[in-house]
């Protein structure tokens, strides 16, 4: 075997390494991709932005050289491993006044992941030898989404979301961007979604657009997790067809999420109380009891005062709705 045959099979060998990791782990699907700027995802990141499409979301505007190139957020980049965790969970709330996304359900993903991350690297280096490498899970500016594509996972939906063809979309992204060569996936090329329009009509507050172009500024995830203001905004009222934290409609009626399977990771089964609080549970819940309760859970991002002013806002839907009127 000469020399450029040896370093092939070498490159193919660490590649099967990175999966075999991944897999005993509990990642649920690993690609891999060189690691390099991604030109035409900047043009859309830059016209999305420009169109004020990230509302309060000021951090979308920052580092946008390393958003959009990670050899500048990690000098010396070579390759740029992509991981999904699947998170869709084996039970459902019991009362669908007060919606809370899926995501949400178990532990905080953010802490979960990044301890897989650190196992990860140190693996790698265990069987390789020494590597630089930095993870990444909604932290950085990293744009997962597109590197999940590159690598060959899926490919990006009408409602922005990365969907599978063998499982939909109900999973957690995960970037580990290393120094290191590997043999890399073929990019996902093809989109799926065809003429399926579901998640654009199904959108409360029509924040999905028809060129694949979604309205962060519109959408309820952004009301109820990443507006800090003490009031939403009244021209929502109507809106949020109860979802109190997050929002998963487009998912939900996605087609491609009826192949969607339970988790098997043990953190992200349902803190007891997600799935069977109604509003009066969230209505009488102190500030004392929240903290304790989810000390662990994405929900307590935003705070106590943001689920109560979220709460307050359905609250308000409701009164208004004309039902619910007395004669």
């Amino acid at each position: 075997m000469n020399n450029v045959d040896a370093n092939r099979n070498q490159l193919f060998q660490n590649s099967l390494l990175v999966k075999s990791i991944a897999t005993g782990l509990g990642f649920d699907y690993c690609g891999i991709a060189k690691a390099g700027k991604l030109d035409d995802d900047a043009r859309r990141l830059e016209q999305w932005l420009n169109k004020n499409r990230q509302g309060n979301m000021e951090y979308m505007s920052r580092n946008f050289e390393k958003r959009i190139d990670p050899t500048v957020l990690m000098p010396g980049a070579k390759s740029v491993i992509t991981l999904l965790l699947n998170y869709y969970p084996s039970q459902k709330q019991t009362s669908t006044e007060n919606k809370i996304s899926k995501y949400a359900y178990g532990n905080d993903y953010h802490e979960v992941i990044k301890n897989k991350l650190h196992e990860f690297l140190f693996l790698l280096r265990e069987k390789i030898g020494a590597i630089e490498g930095r993870g990444f899970v909604d932290s950085a500016p990293v744009l997962e989404r597109a590197w999940a594509k590159k690598a060959g996972l899926g490919w990006v939906g009408k409602n922005g979301n990365l969907i599978t063809k063998k499982s939909g979309s109900f999973f957690f992204i995960a970037t580990l961007i290393v120094d290191v060569a590997f043999e890399y996936d073929i990019s996902a090329e093809f989109d799926h979604c065809g003429t399926c329009t579901k998640c654009i009509d199904a959108c409360p507050t029509e924040a999905i657009m028809p060129n694949k172009e979604v309205d962060g500024s519109k959408c309820i995830s952004y009301f109820t997790i990443e507006l800090k203001d003490a009031l939403i905004p009244e021209t929502m009222k109507g809106k949020f067809d109860n979802w109190m934290f997050g929002c998963d409609t487009c998912q939900d009626v996605c087609p491609w999420n009826r192949f969607s399977t339970p988790t098997t990771e043990k953190q992200f089964q349902p803190i007891a109380e997600i799935i069977s609080f109604t509003t009066k549970d969230w209505e009488a819940i102190t500030e004392e009891k929240f903290k304790i309760i989810f000390k662990d859970s994405p929900i307590k991002r935003s705070k106590y005062i943001g689920i109560k002013r979220n709460l307050q806002f359905l609250n308000l839907e409701k009164s208004a709705a004309p039902d619910s009127e007395t004669e």
